[in-house]
């Protein structure tokens, strides 16, 4: 699925031009697939992780699988536990989980140095916004569509896509200063490393496209522990997948962001489902984990959304209620 807006074109960057020092926060899935691919171009990346993930890197370098072609290659890349490796950093992806934004925001906010840029790879809406309250930071925005997952320690799965779409989040908050088009710059960087990245005009709109593909996709595949492919070729889930993209829409449309039709979004949903197979959402990883998932900041939101804007949103309502009944009792067991 390709973004909704009118991206502008990234600049080519020279092979021989210096990369910037990179620093994921929050090397999950998301965090390791973008780090590998800058590493693997010659970017000088640390990768900022849990213990187990830290220890697997560090010994083994990461495991990057195909789960398409089943090919397995090492990439040695820079891994650690310590939050204080920001500090050296020109550029921070931070791609912790939603409910964790804050608490990272404000962790980040203390560590990098000056004029290093930050960028949210992350799902939901309300990143931006939640870095900003938390600290003193002005950082881009990112719509991430890559199928990706961590089958064990450092080990990352790849099952598709594998692009970005980049963009300013609205104007910068009081006392922010931005220098040059930082968002055509940082582009420029993943492009050179072969990871597609238009910058947007209304990344806003952008980041609620990916919002209702989420909301459909997500809670469906966690409920049904179900991949994508078997998610599409069922007509009763495609009617399901419709009437979640229906209210999105219009919960999108009453709070101000201009969505495509939804018979339009619909079918850019099927197309993903179709493209990604054998990919099962970050919802159904989590769950399947153990984990908190991010259902608050996906149908949770929208739900939300609806209230403030006196609209009803039952069947994400609903969705929300039920897959948070399905955390519960996976973080019990």
């Amino acid at each position: 699925m390709t973004s909704q807006s009118s991206p502008q074109s990234t600049p080519s960057r020279p092979a021989s031009a210096a990369w910037p020092r990179i620093a994921v926060y929050g090397a999950g899935a998301v965090g390791c697939f973008h780090g590998a691919k800058l590493a693997e171009a010659g970017a000088p990346v640390v990768l900022i992780g849990r213990p187990a993930h830290v220890e697997a890197i560090r010994s083994g370098g990461l495991l990057f699988e195909d789960a398409g072609t089943g090919a397995q290659r090492r990439i040695p890349i820079e891994a650690t536990t310590d939050p204080g490796a920001v500090a050296d950093a020109d550029l921070v992806l931070l791609c912790v989980k939603t409910g964790d934004t804050a608490t990272a925001a404000a962790d980040l906010a203390g560590r990098m140095r000056q004029g290093a840029q930050l960028v949210s790879l992350q799902n939901g809406v309300e990143n931006v916004a939640l870095i900003r309250a938390a600290g003193d930071l002005d950082p881009l925005a990112a719509v991430v569509y890559v199928a990706v997952s961590m089958p064990a320690p450092g080990h990352l799965r790849y099952a598709g896509r594998g692009d970005l779409v980049l963009g300013e989040f609205g104007p910068p908050p009081p006392g922010a200063r931005r220098s040059g088009n930082r968002a055509l710059e940082v582009a420029a960087l993943f492009e050179r490393a072969g990871v597609p990245c238009p910058v947007s005009e209304d990344v806003r709109q952008d980041l609620w496209v990916k919002l209702v593909v989420n909301c459909a996709m997500n809670p469906v595949s966690a409920l049904g522990g179900s991949r994508y492919g078997r998610m599409i070729d069922d007509a009763p889930t495609c009617e399901l997948l419709l009437a979640i993209v229906r209210e999105c829409v219009e919960v999108a449309r009453a709070d101000g962001v201009a969505l495509p039709p939804a018979e339009d979004l619909h079918g850019s949903v099927l197309r993903l489902g179709a493209a990604m197979r054998e990919a099962s959402s970050s919802t159904d990883q989590d769950i399947r984990a153990g984990r908190q998932t991010e259902i608050d900041a996906i149908n949770g939101y929208v739900a939300r959304r609806a209230d403030a804007l006196g609209l009803a949103a039952p069947v994400n309502r609903t969705l929300h209620t039920l897959v948070k009944l399905l955390e519960a009792g996976a973080a019990a067991r």
